[in-house]
């Protein structure tokens, strides 16, 4: 081997050095980065007729598991939409109150039915009648802010809706501006491995907005496609994504003659093909959950107060002094919003001695309640008939003997009667509000147990794609030692090179 050849080799060989300790350098540097991955630089051995020999060093590159990335991401936003909903319907657990303290809607129905019973036995006492008065206001009141819970839930979920909207424009935006630079990277022959870091950590953001899967090209680019097949614009600065804001209230509803906005992509409504991530949490919470846990309340309040009515004693209305009929359908009725406008009559609190006397006559029915007659001015102070009634079909699973009570709808709910639940078979009132106090309420704690499953898969996955992709410092500093040791070798070549030249000039003069 001739002297220069041997110094091409040598000085080649320190390039490549030089290139990998900067590599090793700038990973251990970023070992924490949020994002960044180890990178590795390899070299080529190179033979060139007339140029001699050495190595050449390749562009900076990955070594990611991308299958592991993609689940990663899949389950940060099934973490991310877990969370949502936990937060949202946090409220709605506390609004419930506590069954074991006895202040949940089921206890406080059994509170009333209790209350009714001990005036039974003394229908004259005024203590006893004010106590029922007292009983029914805290049970109105509970469904008053079960309501709101909800109401403000549910506004909750259109306020997310819009911020993911605004975020995933944002998103969007960012992947294809970095789609440009990796393409223009990629045609120059310059490393994109940090423009890729980079690229993944924004759709990772994305991920936990809305479930999607990451299409890559061999130009460098990506294309990310939503579940259910909606390829996602990638434009560096537009706004693909919109939603109308919006006041919802108890009767509102997206799509047909709905007044909620939907989610627009390029001017086509997808809210429906909304999924994965907060984004189709927060859709599914606004158009689906708490529409029908509204419901559930509503018919809660209304078969509470229609029960009563039916037995001759008005003691709930709303605010028009009328009682909703929930043998009726739901959507379109008089039901929608009465959990949070019941409240007691007026004329009962007034006149507490409306609890024993009744507040209207019942005509006879052969398919519903048995003919009542108030107790008139002056009546017997021990009135016991409709005390009877209350207590024998108002919380019991007839309305009249043999005449079953009208079951608690489970279909057609929602205000647009698109919606269904899941709390069927249940005939008396104390048996209804304890299941909707443990379906409702153990919404949330599903979502909690689900954000925890969620986010140890995260955590998992996030621990095996570190081992293949991620940097190791310790192992990172030896390799640099390593490195530092090759580039002592190669500098002693060229200064022995340097040495030998030196030698053949002097022998030369």
């Amino acid at each position: 081997m001739g002297l220069d050849l041997a110094l091409s080799v040598a000085t080649s060989g320190l390039r490549l050095l030089d290139r990998q300790m900067a590599r090793a350098a700038d990973d251990i540097a970023n070992a924490g980065t949020l994002g960044h991955t180890r990178k590795t630089l390899e070299g080529d051995s190179l033979t060139v007729a007339g140029n001699g020999q050495g190595v050449r060093a390749r562009v900076v590159a990955r070594d990611v598991d991308l299958a592991v990335q993609a689940a990663q991401q899949r389950a940060g936003g099934d973490a991310a939409a877990a969370g949502l909903r936990e937060r949202l319907l946090g409220g709605i657990e506390a609004a419930h109150g506590s069954p074991e303290n006895g202040d949940s809607l089921g206890g406080l129905i059994t509170s009333l039915q209790s209350s009714f019973i001990e005036l039974r036995e003394a229908p004259a006492d005024p203590v006893r009648r004010n106590a029922v008065v007292t009983e029914a206001e805290n049970l109105a009141a509970r469904l008053n802010g079960i309501s709101d819970a909800i109401g403000t839930a549910r506004q909750g979920a259109q306020d997310a809706l819009r911020a993911e909207v605004a975020a995933v424009n944002a998103g969007l935006s960012d992947v294809a501006r970095l789609n440009t630079e990796i393409r223009g990277e990629l045609a120059a022959g310059r490393s994109i491995a940090a423009l890729e870091d980079e690229r993944d950590l924004a759709i990772g953001q994305l991920a936990q907005s809305i479930d999607l899967s990451v299409i890559r090209s061999e130009t460098g680019g990506v294309t990310l496609v939503a579940r259910g097949g909606v390829v996602l614009p990638l434009v560096e600065g537009s706004t693909p994504f919109s939603l109308a804001d919006a006041t919802v209230g108890t009767g509102a509803f997206h799509g047909g003659a709905g007044t909620l906005p939907g989610v627009m992509l390029n001017n086509r409504d997808v809210t429906r093909q909304l999924a994965g991530g907060r984004m189709g949490a927060a859709a599914e919470l606004r158009d689906a959950t708490l529409p029908r846990m509204q419901a559930e309340a509503d018919l809660a309040a209304a078969q509470l107060a229609y029960r009563l009515e039916g037995q001759g004693l008005r003691l709930f209305t709303d605010a028009a002094a009328t009682v909703p009929d929930p043998t009726v359908a739901y959507a379109g009725s008089a039901m929608i919003g009465f959990a949070g406008t019941i409240r007691v009559n007026p004329l009962v609190a007034a006149d507490p001695t409306l609890l024993r006397d009744g507040t209207h006559a019942v005509a006879g029915d052969p398919a519903g309640p048995s003919a009542f007659t108030p107790n008139p001015v002056g009546g017997p102070s021990g009135f016991e008939t409709l005390l009877d009634r209350v207590l024998d079909f108002s919380f019991g699973a007839e309305q009249s003997a043999g005449v079953a009570q009208p079951g608690f709808a489970t279909t057609g709910l929602g205000p647009d009667g698109t919606l269904s639940s899941p709390l069927s078979g249940l005939r008396t009132l104390a048996d209804y509000g304890a299941a909707l106090v443990a379906e409702q309420s153990g919404a949330r704690a599903a979502a909690t147990e689900a954000g925890g499953r969620a986010s140890s898969l995260e955590e998992l996955l996030a621990g095996r794609f570190a081992e293949r992709s991620g940097v190791d410092v310790d192992a990172e500093v030896a390799a640099m030692v390593q490195l530092q040791t090759a580039y002592g070798v190669n500098a002693r070549v060229i200064s022995t090179i340097q040495s030998m030249w030196d030698a053949l000039f002097s022998a030369v003069r």
